[in-house]
């Protein structure tokens, strides 16, 4: 049975992720989470004071990319997890200010060039799915299966919203929902592989779908590909 390289693409908190790693157990292949490797990054900038009012100070990092490390390794499921310079951090990068501060890090050119050279190595592996919002138009353009995930703002937000009252409960809804918009609307306008719909790619907006159904019909994608029914 021949494998197939996987790109999902789509906003924010569309479930993404979600899907494309019982995606990846189902089929046994390699997950990796894009969004991460960014998330990590911006990590090591806020904690090395690369933020000033807000803004990242992107010679700072550029400055600082080849002393950045990130990798991801397998935890005790067996699931790849990503780790800064050895340090698990896959905790520390789903904070909220992270996610407020991670579209300015992505929108780096030097910083997506280091990151996509690392995203296609894992292509040798053998079977792959990868998600974030660049994969099927920059990272994997001959993707067997492109997909492109999106929902309205409004349940996007109540899900992440839901996410993160269990590690910070004094998150407001409004504020999840600001940041949504606002991450839309960076990552559609940014200069460097803005997020769009990549060629080919299957658009799936999943506002009134069940994870179950959802799965179901990507899984059915992936087996139309893998068996060459189409």
């Amino acid at each position: 049975m021949k494998t197939i390289t996987i790109a999902i693409d789509g906003h924010s908190s569309t479930g993404k992720s979600t899907v494309a790693r019982a995606l990846a157990q189902h089929l046994g292949y390699v997950y990796i989470d894009s969004g991460a490797m960014y998330r990590t990054i911006t990590l090591y900038a806020l904690e090395h004071d690369m933020f000033e009012n807000g803004l990242v100070k992107p010679n700072l990092l550029i400055e600082a990319l080849p002393g950045i490390e990130v990798a991801f390794e397998k935890n005790e499921l067996g699931q790849n997890v990503p780790h800064l310079n050895g340090r698990n951090c896959t905790i520390e990068i789903r904070q909220m200010l992270i996610s407020e501060l991670v579209s300015q890090v992505a929108a780096i050119p030097e910083v997506r060039e280091k990151m996509v050279a690392m995203q296609r190595s894992f292509q040798t592996q053998g079977g792959v799915v990868m998600d974030g919002r660049d994969i099927g138009s920059v990272v994997f353009p001959n993707a067997d299966l492109k997909l492109f995930m999106t929902a309205t703002a409004e349940v996007r937000a109540q899900r992440r919203f839901i996410e993160i009252q269990e590690s910070d409960p004094s998150v407001t809804y409004q504020q999840v929902y600001d940041n949504v918009v606002a991450r839309d609307a960076m990552d559609s306008s940014r200069a460097v592989s803005p997020l769009i719909v990549a060629d080919g790619a299957v658009v799936i907006d999943n506002s009134e779908m069940n994870q179950a159904d959802q799965f179901q019909m990507i899984l059915q994608l992936a087996q139309d590909r893998i068996y060459n029914r189409i």
